[in-house]
């Protein structure tokens, strides 16, 4: 069992259409409405593969009766809690050629008690699991500090711990040393303040994170794979090139495939690789299945420091 908390999830609307022309009107030739939020989205990945999951989500008006009717529809278990306001309804534009906007709303505002009811709430369903996986943006009025509170108290509880976030929720979770964190290439520059321009680069940022006691930082980095950097090695993940329907929800694929194989060592950095590849080639945020997942096509070897990085982070 597997715990998530998306402290700001919402209702994703997938439009597919052949171009975005600004100022134009533009027809979609088909349109999905799923539940979105990155832990709901590592929850589904996991169950679509077979394991078990529950879902620690705010529920608030009439769009957040959608969305737990359409997170109740996918098999994730759901933990509700109560919040006055809406939950946000979100829109993906995709095109053909893979190219994806996205137009996030912010998020309904939480009071105090509604934001400490997600941690305690979250806390109260790790029966069970083995990880917590706190994921996404924070909503209006919740602190930055949540997800350093829910490092503390799940490991007061027992539990591993991994975050994937941005910004000050990230930087400041990463201080109460969770056990596993997933930047990608740019959060991870923006966080240790580095210019990464190798894979070499990439190691070391993680190495200065490592020092607050985080056991495991994986970095995504698009093209290039992802790297993956314990107290062990440093090992790189690359997969053939493929084509590319939609980057929407690949992260959060990555992260189950992480947890489904244990979040640790090299054969984690496979899999999560392997959910997150599958991922990109499906359309909208769609997660594979058993059968989709190639974890053979995925190789993994220690990283090679002096190898450039396709798309670096921060300014060179």
């Amino acid at each position: 069992m597997i715990v998530t908390l998306t402290p700001n999830p919402s209702l994703d609307r997938t439009l597919q259409i052949e171009q975005l022309r600004r100022g134009e009107v533009v027809r979609a030739s088909s349109v999905r409405v799923d539940p979105g939020g990155k832990g709901i989205n590592v929850a589904l990945a996991l169950t679509t593969t077979g394991h078990a999951a529950r879902a620690v989500v705010p529920i608030g008006g009439r769009e957040g009766e959608q969305l737990a009717a359409a997170i109740e529809d996918t098999g994730i278990e759901l933990i509700r809690v109560a919040i006055t306001e809406a939950v946000r309804t979100n829109i993906t534009l995709a095109e053909p050629d893979g190219s994806v906007t996205k137009i996030n709303d912010p998020g309904p505002t939480l009071t105090p008690t509604e934001a400490a009811a997600l941690t305690r709430s979250t806390i109260d369903a790790l029966d069970g699991a083995t990880w917590v996986a706190g994921c996404g943006s924070l909503p209006p009025g919740a602190s930055n500090q949540l997800y350093a509170e829910l490092v503390a108290q799940a490991h007061a509880a027992g539990a591993l711990v991994a975050v994937d976030a941005s910004g000050p929720a990230l930087a400041a979770s990463v201080e109460a040393g969770p056990d596993l964190i997933k930047p990608n290439v740019h959060e991870l520059a923006e966080l240790t303040g580095r210019h990464l321009l190798r894979i070499g680069d990439v190691v070391d940022a993680a190495h200065q994170l490592q020092a607050s006691g985080i056991a495991t930082v994986v970095v995504s980095l698009g093209a290039d794979g992802a790297v993956l950097v314990d107290a062990e090695a440093a090992w790189a993940a690359t997969t053939p090139r493929i084509t590319v329907r939609s980057t929407v929800g690949a992260g959060d694929a990555l992260v189950a495939g992480l947890l489904a194989a244990g979040g640790r060592g090299p054969e984690a950095l496979r899999s999560g690789v392997a959910y997150g590849t599958a991922a990109a080639q499906l359309p909208g945020t769609q997660f594979p299945t058993p059968d989709q997942l190639n974890l053979d096509a995925v190789t993994v070897a220690e990283a090679d420091p002096d190898r450039e990085l396709t798309e670096p982070g921060g300014p060179r």
